[in-house]
């Protein structure tokens, strides 16, 4: 019998396509659950202005775990403009409905794996000695900070005087006092103690469990020195007091992009903030096969949603058959039977995806590296429901 029920949140464009992939594979691996459909996305945005509605809500606050394909975001002035005209006019304003889920439940945790898959096309490869080509094993997972940071949402265009006089008493906002409230624009980072210490606490928790050799803070904190300062300051006291034998690194953001193309081996666990995170875990990702290839668990202290971190590409939602890769959408909910305690599930869908991206015989078109379009498959691509096809065959 089931014993879970699962919110599921296709989305937008191709996380209507991707989702319902990783459903087969959810069932041909044994594993039983109910699934009720939660609205979210664009359309609403457009009809209600509410891109996150309150029944969704509600279906997460009762069942506590969901799965998500992805979303359609737009600047502030182009959402106002697609809303139906009743509600133009009226002061709304879009906010990420992912965002949204996540400060609204407090899903602070977000962990993004980057592994590579033996056989890929799409991995780094780089000239060693003697011109020698080498394809590092690339196991990284990175610990993003999920609720605070640039992304918290305390921000203004045109400022109030409150705001601008509570900042005039910092020396450094002097040079801003003399620009007309109507040129400022003000985004605030704000890091917490509680929030820090529960995502440094949760990757050193990981690289315990599952034998990585050290820890590496990825921040900014000879330039951003209270935010990133703090982070790196309690990463440095909790491994001294409570993990002596895991070191803590720690990298700049800028520096760290640079080296995660020289020696993206030497990593492992990478915890950062909001901001940062989400920069680090993309160009991990895109060492790994890109996109297509990138998942995430987004986990609070009662509720848990997993999703890819691609974006909703609504240029290809209408190809028929569709062309896009599942893979990521079907390694997010590998991340959800781990959170489940199906552990052994999880490795076997990991184990059949790695069987079909060794044997090379199904490709999506961007394993081929070919334009995303309607000639993919005539030029030898794999379909979505083929490449999903091939992985339930492995299994």
């Amino acid at each position: 019998m089931a014993t879970h029920t699962i919110v599921t949140m296709p989305g937008d464009g191709i996380g209507k396509v991707v989702l319902p992939e990783s459903l087969r594979v959810l069932d041909k691996v044994g594993f039983k659950a109910n699934y009720v459909h939660g609205d979210i996305g664009w359309e609403f945005w457009c009809q209600e202005a509410n891109a996150l509605p309150d029944r969704t809500v509600k279906l997460l606050e009762e069942h506590k775990l969901g799965l998500f394909g992805a979303i359609t975001s737009k600047p502030k002035k182009a959402a106002e403009a697609e809303l139906i005209p009743e509600l133009q006019g009226k002061g709304m304003v879009y906010r990420s409905p992912i965002v949204g889920m996540r400060q609204r439940f407090n899903l602070d945790i977000c962990v993004r794996p980057c592994r590579s898959f033996s056989g890929n096309p799409l991995n780094f490869i780089r000239r060693g000695k003697g011109g020698v080509v080498e394809e590092p094993k690339v196991d990284a997972i990175i610990f993003r900070q999920n609720t605070e940071c640039l992304y918290c949402g305390v921000e203004w265009t045109n400022p109030p005087e409150a705001v601008r006089n509570a900042l005039a008493t910092h020396k450094q906002f002097a040079p801003y006092t003399k620009v007309k409230p109507e040129d400022l624009a003000i985004s605030l980072r704000i890091f917490t103690r509680p929030a820090c210490e529960r995502i440094v606490r949760a990757a050193f928790e990981h690289a315990k469990q599952f034998g990585y050799r050290s820890l590496t803070v990825c921040e900014k904190p000879n330039v951003i020195r209270e935010t990133s300062g703090m982070m790196l300051e309690i990463a440095r006291s909790m491994g001294k007091a409570e993990y002596p034998g895991i070191p803590v690194y720690d990298t700049n953001i800028d520096a760290q992009m640079m080296w995660l193309t020289k020696n993206p081996e030497d990593y492992g666990v990478i915890v950062a903030g909001n901001m940062f995170g989400d920069i680090v875990s993309d160009g991990f990702a895109g060492l790994v096969g890109g996109l297509g290839f990138a998942c995430s668990a987004n986990i609070g202290a009662n509720c848990a949603v997993f999703e890819p971190t691609h974006g909703s590409a609504p240029k290809y939602e209408k190809l028929s058959p569709s062309i896009v890769n599942p893979i990521a959408m079907i390694l997010s909910a590998c991340m959800m039977l781990d959170h489940l305690g199906e552990k052994e599930k999880a490795e076997r869908i990991r184990t059949a995806i790695a069987a079909v991206v060794k044997e090379g015989k199904v490709r999506c078109y961007d394993m081929l590296k070919l334009p995303g379009g309607p000639d993919a498959i005539a030029q030898g691509a794999a379909s979505t429901p083929q490449m999903t096809d091939a992985i339930l065959a492995k299994l």
